[in-house]
């Protein structure tokens, strides 16, 4: 049976981004191949029912995709829309990452409604957020700040900064776009100020590795730059043996011909920060890409 007779159905967390961000790939599959009916299954994952604790204290953001990834192995599940930042190093025996779709923005954002701006922020400042990544990076700008953990959904977190119970928090600018959230930015932090964690903006769109027909039709959607790009990204997480437990970012870019990979790693309290660059001819592939990262991630370490 050709997957365009197939009714395919695709697994997602049930949060308002997860779902937001899924429908809109999955419109994207319907208007490649409009024949393809598609069901939604809904899954409650370990990341989404722990919301008392840090994910670095129970097992990392892989937990936001280990129930997904069951639902895909015993046959529930035809695929899967990820996104790519909670992905971890390694996939389970039987499946594989796609399909990269274009990448949304990669950049982390601010939301300060009273202060406006990092550098507005009083002494004391609390900042909300639930990266060790990010944490890092905002006391290596304003050491006087203090950082408090938070958990939930965007919209959980959004109504504790409008409260009063933080003064800020900072988000992806990815999520806030795919939610029309887009102008709740405060202030878009730069790359050389706070650098996304590896595939952040980017979605990883998982399957089994033996469901051909399905594979095809999920590549249609691929877009080889953001692939590349994420594959070096995630060579440094590799090498790193990295994930939610250790501060990490890595963030690559085309310029011209050449791919720019830059990357940072630091103790979970902050020391013994190092960052390196590095830049390159364009990787012939996406293995090349990821080799790129691992040498980096290696320089690094």
């Amino acid at each position: 049976m050709g997957v365009s007779e197939r009714s395919l159905t695709y697994a997602t967390r049930r949060s308002a981004l997860a779902l937001a961000q899924c429908r809109a790939f999955v419109a994207g599959l319907r208007a490649v191949e409009p024949s393809v009916e598609t069901t939604e299954l809904q899954i409650v994952t370990s990341g989404d029912r722990i919301q008392d604790r840090p994910l670095s204290e129970v097992g990392g953001k892989g937990l936001f995709v280990k129930e997904i990834e069951e639902a895909l192995l015993d046959g529930r599940a035809d695929f899967a829309v990820h996104s790519m930042k909670d992905v971890p190093a390694e996939l389970p025996p039987g499946l594989v990452v796609t399909c990269v779709p274009a990448r949304e923005d990669a950049h982390d954002v601010l939301i300060a409604p009273r202060h406006g701006r990092l550098d507005a922020l009083p002494s004391g400042a609390r900042i909300g957020t639930s990266s060790l990544r990010r944490a890092v990076a905002l006391k290596r700008l304003r050491p006087d700040i203090t950082i408090v953990s938070l958990r939930g959904n965007v919209d959980t977190r959004l109504r504790k900064v409008d409260s009063g119970e933080y003064d800020a928090i900072v988000l992806a600018s990815a999520g806030l776009v795919r939610l029309g959230l887009g102008h709740r930015k405060s202030e878009v932090l730069a790359l050389s100020l706070s650098l996304p964690a590896p595939g952040q903006g980017a979605l990883a769109i998982e399957c089994r590795d033996d469901g051909v027909s399905v594979r095809a039709l999920l590549r249609r959607l691929h877009d080889p730059v953001t692939a590349t790009c994420v594959a070096a990204e995630r060579g440094v997480l590799v090498s790193m043996g990295g994930d939610c437990k250790m501060p990490l970012g890595a963030h690559a870019d085309r310029v011209g011909d050449e791919i720019r990979l830059r990357a940072f790693v630091a103790d979970l309290d902050g020391g013994r920060y190092r960052e390196a660059e590095r830049t390159a001819e364009w990787p012939a592939s996406e293995t090349h890409a990821e080799a790129l990262g691992l040498a980096l991630g290696r320089q690094l370490a």
